[in-house]
């Protein structure tokens, strides 16, 4: 599952990271929600990455609302090469959702609690993505996608049992060439380094709160066990940022069957 994520590296770390030619023009977001614009990095037609904005929650081709992407901001793993919403999605338009770290929320004896889920040293990675274009009957077009989901890594089981697929960085490549149909490989559990798992402050359920404060240790009695990771530079990482405009009391987390 994953309905929340943050994106809070330098532009210039992103863009080596993903391999595009120059640092993309975005901001650091510390709490990304379905059906905003979000960040995803494909190829384009003769072979080069870019950045493109797309609205996430993917609406197929053949919809004839728009506001069915709201059930499609993520697609399973299992069954992504063969259920129609995502089949042509896997073949054509395959992308990478580029983060620092996802949001889930785990089950504690007061309630539903949020943890951040990153690398243990805070660089970006990628998420496996697929992207489509919708044209609506009165010639709207929009762009929108959809974060692929498999069974959790060992270090997410206690956590929730599903997680975005990673896609390692020597993969990446493979990924995106959508010419090479021989992909499906890719979509399984992550089993790279330990993920560094840790609560934080009940403030990521409501989308306007958009701010560095997020990805601060939650120190609980519940605390779950991870080494501390070496973040980038705070001139970095830590800039300011304007709320989103946007409320969500509870984050009620899609999934796809």
């Amino acid at each position: 599952m994953c309905g929340r994520y943050e994106l809070s590296s330098h532009p210039a770390v992103i863009a080596l990271a993903f391999g595009l030619p120059f640092p993309p023009d975005i901001r650091p977001r510390y709490n990304i929600a379905p059906t905003q614009q979000v960040p995803i990095v494909r190829n384009t037609a003769d072979g080069k990455r870019e950045l493109a904005q797309l609205r996430w929650g993917l609406v197929p081709r053949w919809a004839k609302d728009r506001s069915i992407g709201t059930r499609m901001i993520n697609a399973r793993a299992e069954t992504v090469t063969t259920k129609g919403a995502f089949r042509n999605a896997f073949a054509r338009h395959r992308c990478l959702v580029p983060v620092n770290g996802f949001y889930e929320w785990r089950p504690t004896p007061s309630g539903k609690s949020p943890v951040h889920i990153g690398m243990p040293d805070g660089r970006p990675f990628g998420l496996a993505g697929l992207y489509e274009r919708w044209l609506s009957p009165d010639g709207e077009v929009l762009d929108t996608c959809t974060i692929v989901t498999t069974a959790a890594c060992a270090s997410l089981c206690a956590v929730h049992e599903r997680m975005p697929v990673i896609v390692p960085d020597e993969d990446h490549a493979r990924w995106l060439d959508c010419a090479n149909a021989d992909a499906a490989d890719l979509l399984a559990t992550w089993s790279g380094d330990a993920l560094r798992v840790y609560p934080v402050s009940m403030r990521v359920n409501a989308v306007r709160n958009d701010d560095a404060h997020l990805l601060e240790p939650l120190a609980t009695d519940d605390a779950i066990r991870a080494p501390s990771p070496s973040r980038e530079s705070t001139a970095h990482r830590h800039h300011h940022v304007q709320p989103v405009e946007a409320d969500e009391d509870i984050p009620d987390q899609l999934s796809l069957l």
